[in-house]
């Protein structure tokens, strides 16, 4: 399944940022990477209350500066503020605003495609919804993922394709402005965002294992070396309280054979060390109960700091007005010709499945047509007739 993701690249952060503060009414003045931003009076921004300077990058080296980069607190803030703005819109995707689409069970294959003529019969509508997916651990952000997922809000069907060409018209190479309102109710929205979360989540997924593996390392390690730490102390403590030990057993033989005076003071220090001795002794039982216990607490304290916390926002909301129908396509190959008729979207590509003549199999991108000659056949199937 195609990923729709917005590559969120420098200089992707740095036209969008453009284009929404001077449509904010800004003036930019650019010295290399560096921008001074004037705002006007009366400005409709809560995070523009003033004029402020932009680096381009991740280098600023000043307080009064912002640093702009996909990953700053200022560029997330400033997509949070335009997303809240218009945030829901309606586009009607016409079948001359999208190139026709040929599926890639043809493009990998050498027939070739004479002619393709779509014939729209009605009109269909999907939900686009925008989602960032923020995945991070308590102690340290991780990465922060832009998605795209089209959904036909008849059938509930994932429309990858339209996500695709979402994507292209709605990019900032592009003047693309959605000025009406969306006419789906408000329940309906809800219900298929909760479709479009979980679609995200199971997209990113293997971006959340990876981080989540590299966490778990992170956290292992720490608490490793906090274990090694630990038993390091454990052996200064047996090697205090037998030095300890011994120092008592010197002080015994002294109180023995000495006089009034020095055993007096060997009596006052043998009951200091045997204090001293108790409270090592106590810190020693309890360091050896932690660790055979694992450390119990230290280890949940380490691994909620690398836990991961997965968020997955929507910030816009478009509905599409699409047309279906169906869509000819005219083939050729050596010598011979071939038409089919399959069921088609503006935007969407071939919504139909097409299977080969002598396997029964759905054509993919794997799976790629070979032949036209006595009807469709695929690699495998070209390969045991012996064509």
């Amino acid at each position: 399944m195609t990923d729709a993701a917005i590559p969120v690249t420098q200089s992707a952060v740095e036209k969008f940022t453009e284009q929404y503060l001077r449509s904010l009414g800004c003036n930019i003045n650019k010295e290399g990477n560096r921008w001074t931003v004037v705002t006007q009076n009366e400005i409709d921004s809560e995070l523009l209350t003033e004029s402020v300077t932009l680096v381009c990058g991740d280098n600023a080296d000043e307080e009064a500066t912002e640093e702009l980069h996909p990953e700053s607190s200022f560029f997330q803030a400033l997509l949070s503020e335009a997303s809240e703005r218009t945030p829901t819109g309606k586009v009607t995707l016409e079948t001359d605003d999208a190139a026709i689409q040929i599926p890639e069970w043809l493009q990998e294959s050498d027939i070739e495609v004479r002619s393709a003529e779509f014939t729209p019969y009605y009109d269909r509508t999907a939900l686009v919804v925008l989602l960032r997916a923020s995945v991070e651990t308590v102690s340290e952000y991780q990465t922060d993922l832009l998605r795209a997922v089209a959904i036909d809000t008849r059938s509930e069907e994932f429309l990858p394709m339209l996500e695709e060409s979402f994507l292209q018209i709605a990019s900032p190479n592009n003047d693309f402005e959605t000025n009406e309102s969306m006419d789906m109710p408000a329940a309906d929205v809800r219900s298929l965002l909760d479709t479009a979360h979980d679609q995200v989540v199971d997209r990113i997924q293997g971006t959340i294992d990876e981080i989540h593996q590299e966490a778990s390392r992170a956290a292992d390690a720490e608490v490793e070396e906090f274990r090694q730490m630990q038993q390091q102390r454990i052996r200064e403590l047996e090697e205090q309280l037998s030095n300890l030990s011994a120092r008592i057993d010197d002080l015994n033989e002294q109180i023995g054979s000495s006089d009034e005076d020095e055993r007096v003071e060997a009596l006052k220090k043998r009951k200091e060390l045997k204090t001293e001795y108790k409270d090592l002794n106590d810190e020693l039982d309890n360091l050896r109960q932690r660790r055979d216990q694992g450390f119990p607490e230290r280890q949940r304290e380490i691994r909620a700091r690398h836990a991961l916390n997965v968020r997955v926002q929507p910030l816009t909301i478009t509905e599409i007005e699409y047309e279906r129908g169906e869509i000819e396509f005219e083939l050729a190959s050596k010598g011979s010709d071939h038409t089919i008729t399959i069921g088609y979207g503006s935007g969407v590509g071939v919504t139909e499945l097409v299977q080969c003549v002598s396997c029964g199999d759905s054509f993919s991108e794997k799976k790629y047509l070979d032949t036209i000659v006595d009807g469709l056949r695929c690699k495998d199937c070209t390969v045991d007739r012996g064509e």
